[in-house]
């Protein structure tokens, strides 16, 4: 199917054939009629694209302190691959769209295949043949209410959820600063409601289009808006004002407190500047709001994506609530988008779109449509390159083999810009298939590394023939389920931490490693990479000779994630005990060389900037070493992340942020130093794979040393939770768990 992407690396917006999404839980896939192109946040977006390097980093000099301060702490040629590969991503562009529904996930019962609908959201409703779109972000179309009205319905809810912040009252006085096209719909919005509406814009035609809306008075310069205002207001000023101009000046809050009467209400629903003039706004006691978005449930994660209703007791007006009510003004006449619309384009002509609204044409606009006449293609699977002969009969994936035949899971920003260019260095890996939830993603990594295909359907990975070796870099809640499918279709997995959430999900591993992977040779490995990085190594040959317990500490300093980010949610994310903190156990497990048995741990209360990611871990192993974790959220992220420090035999070992290792014996002392590149052990993970694939040899990391690790930290959560020790039984935990399987 086609879609419209936007390079970040080189400014251009272009079509390009992806991989139908699929329908996930309580999800809508919807086959696009039309969509609305914002000239507001895609004209934004489209232009900083466009912008050259240096460009970039003038208008962000928030990202440049970010970049410097991860050159310091990580190396600059670490820093550069990382940036390098943030620009290299595809963006989808569109938030508002209108179509027939094709399909319906779990969990949606009262939409059906055929419905007519409106859909709303960033990286939902873009511009794309076909839009797999969350219930709560889709509206029923009313039975005459056409598909181009309909994909107006999220800037309509934009417009609507302004105008309640408002309250107006009918036969109140509301002035509207910007005609634009949210403009153009809270005048109309605010004449159904029986307001006397005036309008200011710098632009004549769109001043005299709301004036035939209905505005009672417009205005294209400040001095004559005030004049208006003062003259149908009796001299009192508006009852409130609306601003949905799109500008950095901050002329128009000035404005707005100078035309609104004592103790009126100002609200801000354009992107505008912010420097509210004191004296005014002081002197006449004026209410500011700003507007957020489309109503209550935007940039909620439990609304939009996981479709958690709000009681409608409670909160009235939703987002989807207000998408509705725009969508019912529109069917009784009292809104009429198509004087709004100039333009319409095609979807194969998009790019023209956004030379017309980046102001390339320098023709006047204001609703921009795309349409998509014809059907999609609505294959999961797109071919990037030749494919091989199809073997003669399905490979066993047992060792001994030449290389490992790739299949990927998953194209977030992690695979991307960090295993992947790690993975394309080593010899004996053949990129075959890649797999993303969306389309571009899926296509973007694709092309970039190589892949001979892409796909969103994860079963195109699963039951290829061509693919020994399924590598998992999904969210974390998928992690059991599809290392359980992969081991089950005869592949070897390697799947980045976690292995799993809690103590079912480790479990159904367990069983499934007892049950294929051990009987038929199959590598199960988690990406406990730190172990396989240089430094890592050195510091492990230090040790060898060491004959007593070792005391060990490692600190991580983590830096702040908002509690509402997907790895905090304990349903996807499972939270950054189980997350990250896995890592830095396996870490010391690798260094002592034993399973642990026992972890005590300790947090700081969670204030609700914090999310139990202020925690102090004692680990006690089965040789009678001793570790620590710190691993705090509360620091400052430009200081170095991670240091090690190991005691033991008389010797002494120091690792910085896998950049500078100091190791001392005998009052000697050796330093070793990476200044440009930091090195965790990513390249070397996947050397020692496909060495341990061509030798026969075990897997590179021993199955019970993963478990231990991932066990040990949902022990960690139920010693917080108990504030007592708790035990960390692995050996038993994986007789058990396979003890069931074989009954």
């Amino acid at each position: 199917m086609k879609q419209l992407l936007q390079s970040m690396r080189r400014g251009l917006a272009s079509v390009t054939d992806v991989p139908m999404p699929q329908v996930g839980h309580r999800q809508v896939l919807v086959h696009a009629a039309a969509s609305l192109v914002s000239a507001g946040t895609e004209r934004m977006l489209v232009e900083f694209a466009s912008k050259s390097l240096v460009e970039k980093v003038r208008s962000r000099p928030d990202l440049v302190r970010q970049v410097l301060d991860k050159a310091r702490r990580d190396g600059l040629l670490t820093t550069w691959d990382s940036v390098r590969g943030r620009l290299d991503q595809l963006v989808a562009l569109g938030y508002s769209s209108a179509g027939a529904v094709i399909a319906v996930g779990e969990g949606v019962t009262d939409l059906r295949v055929g419905d007519r609908v409106a859909c709303a959201g960033g990286g939902y409703a873009v511009h794309a043949e076909v839009v797999s779109v969350p219930r709560n972000l889709v509206a029923k179309a009313p039975e005459n209410v056409d598909f181009e009205p309909a994909a107006f319905a999220t800037l309509g809810a934009i417009a609507l959820q302004g105008l309640r912040l408002a309250e107006p009252h009918l036969g109140e006085r509301v002035a509207v600063i910007g005609l634009g096209l949210l403009g153009q719909l809270t005048v109309q919005m605010l004449k159904a409601n029986g307001c006397i509406v005036l309008g200011m814009d710098i632009q004549p035609a769109r001043a005299e289009l709301a004036r035939q809306a209905g505005a009672q008075g417009v205005a294209t310069t400040a001095d004559e808006m005030w004049e208006i205002t003062s003259r149908l207001s009796e001299g009192h000023g508006a009852d409130a004002v609306i601003i949905t101009a799109d500008t950095p000046s901050h002329e128009p809050v000035e404005l707005a407190g100078r035309i609104a009467r004592d103790r009126g209400v100002v609200v801000a629903v354009g992107a505008v500047g912010m420097q509210i003039p004191r004296k005014i706004y002081y002197e006449k006691e004026l209410d500011f709001r700003i507007s957020r978005s489309y109503g209550p449930g935007r940039y909620d994660p439990a609304y939009e994506e996981k479709g958690h209703d709000y009681p409608f007791g409670y909160v009235r007006w939703t987002e989807n609530r207000n998408m509705q009510a725009f969508l019912d003004l529109v069917a009784q006449g009292k809104v009429d988008v198509k004087p709004l619309i100039t333009h319409r384009f095609p979807i194969e002509d998009a790019a023209k779109a956004y030379e017309l609204i980046t102001r390339k044409t320098r023709e006047p606009f204001l609703a921009v449509l795309l349409t998509y006449p014809g059907q999609p293609d609505l294959s999961p699977r797109i071919v990037l390159g030749p494919s091989p002969a199809p073997p003669v009969a399905p490979p066993a994936p047992r060792a001994g083999v030449e290389g490992a035949k790739l299949g990927l899971l998953g194209a977030g920003n992690f695979a991307t810009t960090t295993l992947l260019p790690a993975m394309k260095k080593v010899t004996g890996l053949e990129f075959v298939g890649v797999c993303a939830a969306d389309g571009p993603g899926a296509r973007n990594a694709g092309d970039k590394f190589g892949f001979r295909y892409c796909t969103t359907d994860e079963n195109e990975i699963l039951k290829d023939p061509g693919i020994n070796t399924v590598v998992i870099a999904t969210r974390h809640h998928l992690h059991a389920r599809q290392i359980a499918a992969a081991l089950s279709a005869g592949k070897h997995v390697a799947c980045e931490k976690p292995l799993a959430l809690n103590d079912a999900e480790l479990r159904s591993v367990v069983q499934a490693h007892s049950r294929w992977a051990a009987p038929n040779g199959q590598f199960l490995v988690v990406g406990f990479n730190r172990r396989f990085a240089p430094m890592a190594r050195q510091l492990k040959s230090c040790l060898a000779e060491v004959r007593e317990p070792l005391i060990m500490h490692y600190r991580v300093n983590a830096g702040f994630i908002p509690a509402d980010h997907w790895v905090q949610d304990p349903e996807q994310g499972g939270g950054r005990v189980i997350g990250e903190v896995c890592h830095f156990v396996d870490f010391l497990t690798f260094l002592c060389g034993a399973l642990p048995i026992r972890v005590h741990a300790r947090a700081l209360p969670n204030s609700g900037r914090y999310t139990s990611d202020n925690v102090i871990i004692a680990l006690e192993y089965a040789n009678g070493s001793l570790g620590t974790v710190t691993y705090v959220a509360n620091g400052d992220k430009s200081f170095s992340k991670e240091r090690v420090e190991v005691f033991g035999g008389g010797r002494v070992a120091v690792l910085d942020d896998f950049r500078r290792l100091e190791l001392l014996r005998n009052g000697r002392r050796s330093v070793s130093k990476s200044w440009l590149r930091q090195d965790k052990g990513h390249r070397g993970e996947w050397e020692a794979f496909v060495d341990a694939l061509r030798r026969g040899a075990p897997a590179p990391i021993p199955f019970e040393e993963i478990v231990a690790a991932t066990l040990a930290t949902f022990r960690i959560l139920d010693a917080l939770g108990s504030r007592e020790a708790a035990e960390v039984e692995t050996l038993s935990f994986m007789a058990s768990a396979s003890t069931r399987e074989e009954k």
